[in-house]
């Protein structure tokens, strides 16, 4: 495309960085916590986040979505994933753990059929908006929202998202115990005694236990990627990967999360969950030591928002210039959650939350 056409369409003929961000900052009696996000490099925002200080009781809920090949996966997850959770019988029986799992992939089966493409749609281009618009409005049953299985119309077929995902990371935060499920490369991780301790697994085509799991689904790995294709190994979405006939546990691309629960101690001071796009710049201990840095050395009557600190760490990874290894020039999503201390068994009143 010629560049007078560039110009004619608003098209930039050279990569600009966007470097506007999104901030918010909320708190409930045991916890504070900032967020920021930013397109960066990229032509396109595909992360997505939720944070939800006062979930259920005395539950927090955060979550970064990381969506590729589209943002319609991460946009989905960000707008159902607590949803489900909160409405599990698992979760309402206190079974954190197991209610995250299956959250994960009842997140690929809502996705499917009729209504899971409506909904994906709503997120994509104007035309797929108006189109899922009309079907809604002739197919949708209005005496059944939770129509998801049972709704009907010209995409009843539809398997799936194949050439887009997200990754998952969430934590749930519940007086002082935390909860945190992954799927992908995003990471949580938090600073203890100022030492960093990792909470997820970066699920990449590096890890033995994942190539293995591939092999045996009689996938590969090909210049670092998945089939050649994919960086990530496990993620929600990608329905391409996912072999029906396969247990979901043991398909090449799998939603299934690992899952790890900490006591919180006197000496943890934050927790930050973040999409790859600073993990690609930042070791864990490096991120630990940029929070402190940005905050704990701050003297307390200046210190500024925990947005803003995440919004340091973001300026540290963005280059001003396009990277041409690709480092730093990924979308980049942070949350920063701050524990108040000491941990207080205090039960505070379901409510407000966000969702990005």
């Amino acid at each position: 495309m010629s560049s007078s056409i560039k110009r004619f369409f608003g098209i930039p003929s050279q990569p600009i960085c966007r470097y506007e961000k999104t901030y918010e900052d909320g708190e409930n009696e045991y916890l504070r916590y900032g967020l920021s996000s930013m397109q960066g490099w990229r032509e396109n925002m595909e992360d997505s986040h939720v944070a939800f200080p006062r979930f259920d009781g005395a539950t927090s809920f955060f979550g970064v979505y990381d969506g590729h090949g589209g943002k319609e996966v991460a946009k989905f997850c960000a707008k159902y994933f607590h949803q489900v959770l909160l409405n599990s019988e698992d979760y309402r029986n206190g079974d954190i753990e197991t209610s995250l799992r299956e959250t994960f992939f009842r997140m690929d089966e809502m996705m499917s059929g009729q209504r899971g493409w409506r909904e994906l749609a709503m997120f994509g281009g104007k035309l797929k908006k108006l189109s899922a618009t009309i079907q809604k409005w002739i197919w949708s049953s209005r005496r059944n929202r939770d129509n998801w299985a049972t709704e009907k119309g010209l995409h009843s077929g539809f398997s799936g998202p194949q050439g887009t995902g997200s990754t998952s990371c969430v934590a749930v935060i519940r007086h002082n115990l935390v909860v945190v499920a992954n799927a992908g490369d995003s990471r949580a991780v938090l600073s203890r005694g100022a030492q960093a301790l990792d909470l997820s697994i970066d699920h990449k085509p590096t890890l033995q236990s994942e190539i293995d799991r591939i092999e045996r689904a009689k996938g590969s790995i090909k210049d670092g990627r998945v089939n050649g294709k994919i960086a990530i190994t496990r993620a929600i979405g990608d329905m391409y990967y996912k072999e029906a006939a396969l247990p979901r546990e043991d398909r090449i691309l799998t939603a299934n999360p690992d899952v790890r629960t900490v006591h919180l101690t006197n000496e943890d001071e934050f927790l930050v969950i973040a999409c790859d796009g600073l993990w690609d710049c930042m070791t864990s201990q490096e991120m630990v030591n940029c929070v402190r840095r940005h905050y704990f050395l701050v003297p307390e009557g200046h210190r500024p928002p925990l947005s803003r600190v995440c919004a340091g760490a973001i300026n540290e990874c963005c280059p001003r210039e396009r990277p041409r290894d690709g480092k730093g020039g990924d979308n980049m999503t942070m949350i920063l959650v701050l524990f108040r201390q000491p941990q207080l068994n205090i039960a505070s009143t379901s409510g407000s939350g966000s969702t990005s």
